[in-house]
C-alpha cells in the first residue's frame, strides 16, 4: 500500500477511544517502520514550523527545541534547527517569525490609569496571569508604573482541574479583599478563571461546582467593595458552559459565541445602562466612572446612558471583576450556569443595572461567526477598541496568496532543502481552536509541495475544546487524505495538547512531547507495507 493511502494514525487514534482515551490527554503515538524504528524524528539541521497562534502555550516547547542552554530537562545539545513560528510567541526566542506582532497597543486602560498616577492591582491565579497582564495591557509584558500583579499559584496536586473545581479561588478572593481594604489602591482587577478552565473538561458535576464557587466568592468580594465605598463592575471575557451541548446532543467543552454579563454596582440608583454593547465599551465606562478623559485611540463608548449620568463626585476607586468564561445563555438544559445555584449573581442583577456585551466574532476582531476566547476578550477589555486577531491576518494572507511567499517559511524550507534535511510541521489540529487551524497546516503542506520538499513530517496536537467528541481521529484522517492528494507529507506523531501546550512550567509534560518529537518515544504505530 502506498504511504499516501494509509490511515494508520487516524485509525489508531480512533481505536484509543475504545480504551477510554481522549483527545486532550492522548499519550504520544509514534509511527515506526517494519523494524520498529521511529519515522520522522526531528534531527540535526532539520526545519521546523510551529504553526500555532496565540503563543502563550507554545513558548515552553519552542524553548526546549531552540535554546542552546535549555536546562529544564535533558535535551540534545547539538540540535541546531531552522525554526519558524507563525507569530511571535515571546521576544528573544531563537526563531524566525512569519507574522510579526503589530506594535504594542498604546493608550490602553492600564496605561491611561498609569499616566494619571493611579495605583492599580491585578489579581488572578497562574492559569490566567498572561491574560490579565500581557493581553489586557495591549500585549505589553512589563507592568506600567504603579501597576502591581498578584499571581496566586495554580494547584499542582491534580492532573486536571475537574478534580478540584474550586482551584485557588479562595486565595484569589482573599488577596482581592486585602487590596479592596487598602485605600491606596485606586483600581483593582480580579479574574476568577474557574468556569473557563473547568468548562474545558467533560465533567458536568465539576463545572457546576466551579460556577458555584465563582458565585460564592463573587458575593464576598463585591460585598467587601460595597462596604469600602468602591464602585464595582462584573463582566466576563467570553462564554463557555452556558451552551454545554451541540445541537446533536454531544458535549461542547469549547468557547461559545454568547454575550456576556455586565453588572454595575454603583450607589446612584438612577444610573442606567445601554441595552447592549461590546467588550470594547468596558474601558471607556471605567474611565467615565473614574472621571478620567478617554484617549482618542479608544473607539468604544461608555455603557452608561448619558441622559442618566449624574453630577457626582468620583473617589477614583473602582473594582473590576472578570468571571472568565461566564456567558449569558437561555434556560434550556444546556445552560450549566442556569442549572447551578447562583444566588449572588441573581441578587446583584436584581439590585443593580446590568446589560449584555458581545464577546465573539467581529466584536473582538475575529471572523464573524467565530467564538470568543480569553486572549481576544482581555485584549479588548483593556484596549477599548477593536484589534484584529492574528488568525484573521493569516487567513487574508492565504486568500491573497502572499502566505506562500512568506520570508520566514521560505527561509526554513530552503535551508532544509539545500542541506537535504526534513521539514517538520507541528501544531494544533482543529477548525475551532483559538490556537490555530487545520487550514493553516494544509496551506503549509501545499507550500512545501511547491518548494519541492521531499521529506515532510507532521506532528499533530489534539484538543477537545469546542470540538465534537472523538474529532481528533477525524482531523488526523483529513491530514492523511490531504497528504494523499498532494503525494507529500506524513502524519508521524500524534499527541494530546495537555502534554504539548503547557504554560505553567509543567516541564514533565513538555519533556514527554520533546522525547516523542526527537527520540521517538511513545506508543508505536507500525506503518503498513
Amino acid at each position: 500500500m502506498s504511504i499516501y493511502k494509509e490511515h494508520v494514525m487516524s485509525e489508531t487514534v480512533r481505536g484509543s477511544y475504545k480504551n477510554g482515551g481522549e483527545d486532550e490527554t492522548l499519550n504520544p503515538l509514534v509511527l515506526v517502520d517494519g523494524e520498529n524504528r521511529p519515522i520522522g524524528r526531528i534531527k540535526k539541521g532539520d526545519a521546523v514550523i510551529f504553526y500555532n497562534v496565540r503563543g502563550e502555550r507554545e513558548i515552553e516547547l519552542t524553548q526546549s527545541l531552540t535554546e542552546p542552554r535549555f536546562a529544564e530537562f535533558p535535551v540534545e545539545k547539538d540540535l541546531p534547527l531552522h525554526f519558524a513560528t507563525m507569530i511571535e510567541y515571546q521576544k528573544g526566542l531563537n526563531v524566525e517569525v512569519a507574522f510579526p506582532a503589530d506594535d504594542v497597543i498604546d493608550d490602553t486602560l492600564s496605561e491611561t490609569l498609569s499616566k494619571h498616577q493611579l495605583r492599580q492591582v491585578k489579581i488572578t491565579e497562574a492559569e490566567k496571569a498572561v491574560h490579565l497582564g500581557y493581553f489586557m495591557n495591549g500585549k505589553r509584558e512589563k507592568p506600567f508604573s504603579g501597576e502591581e500583579r498578584i499571581i496566586i499559584p495554580s494547584r499542582k496536586d491534580v492532573a486536571l482541574f475537574d478534580e478540584a473545581p474550586e482551584m485557588s479561588i479562595d486565595e484569589v478572593a482573599k488577596a482581592t479583599i486585602e487590596k479592596i481594604n487598602d485605600p491606596s489602591c485606586h483600581f483593582i482587577c480580579t479574574n476568577f478563571p474557574n468556569v473557563d478552565v473547568v468548562g474545558h473538561i467533560e465533567n458536568e458535576t465539576a463545572v457546576i461546582r466551579a460556577i458555584e464557587a465563582v458565585d460564592r466568592c463573587m458575593g464576598l468580594v463585591i460585598d467587601e467593595a460595597v462596604k469600602a465605598g468602591m464602585t464595582s463592575i462584573i463582566c466576563a471575557d467570553h462564554g463557555t458552559v452556558e451552551k454545554w451541548f451541540f445541537p446533536d446532543g454531544a458535549v461542547n467543552t469549547g468557547h461559545t459565541d454568547s454575550p456576556v454579563p455586565f453588572v454595575l454596582i454603583h450607589d446612584h440608583e438612577d444610573l442606567k445602562l445601554r441595552k447592549t454593547g461590546e467588550l470594547t465599551d468596558i474601558a471607556p465606562t471605567i474611565l467615565q466612572l473614574m472621571d478620567i478623559p478617554k484617549p482618542e485611540a479608544m473607539t468604544g463608548s461608555s455603557l452608561i446612558k448619558q441622559s442618566s449620568w449624574p453630577k457626582i463626585k468620583t473617589d477614583k476607586r473602582l473594582f473590576l471583576l472578570i468571571l472568565d468564561g461566564w456567558g449569558v445563555g437561555g434556560n434550556d438544559r444546556g445552560n450549566l450556569i442556569a442549572a447551578a445555584k447562583t444566588p449572588q449573581m441573581d441578587r446583584l442583577c436584581s439590585a443593580y443595572p446590568h446589560t449584555e456585551l458581545k464577546a465573539s466574532g467581529d466584536a473582538v476582531g475575529l471572523f464573524p461567526t467565530t467564538v470568543g476566547n480569553s486572549e481576544a476578550g482581555h485584549l479588548h477589555i483593556g484596549a477599548g477598541r477593536k484589534i484584529y486577531a492574528d488568525m484573521v491576518k493569516i487567513n487574508y494572507a492565504m486568500e491573497d496568496q502572499s502566505f506562500f511567499y512568506n520570508e520566514a517559511f521560505l527561509n526554513v524550507m530552503q535551508a532544509a532543502k539545500r542541506n537535504g534535511r526534513a521539514l517538520h510541521l507541528m501544531g494544533i489540529v482543529s477548525f475551532f481552536s483559538s490556537h490555530g487551524s487545520i487550514r493553516t497546516l494544509f496551506a503549509l503542506m501545499e507550500m512545501a509541495k511547491r518548494e519541492g520538499m521531499t521529506d515532510v513530517f507532521i506532528h499533530a496536537m489534539l484538543g477537545r475544546r469546542g470540538e465534537l467528541p472523538e474529532s481528533g481521529a477525524v482531523y488526523v484522517r483529513k491530514i492523511e487524505d490531504k497528504a494523499a492528494e498532494l503525494k507529500s507529507g506524513r502524519v508521524v506523531s500524534v499527541i494530546g495538547r495537555y502534554w504539548s501546550m503547557d504554560r505553567e512550567h509543567n516541564w514533565d509534560r513538555i519533556e514527554k512531547t520533546y522525547r516523542m518529537l526527537v527520540k521517538g518515544e511513545g506508543i508505536s504505530v507500525k506503518e503498513r507495507s
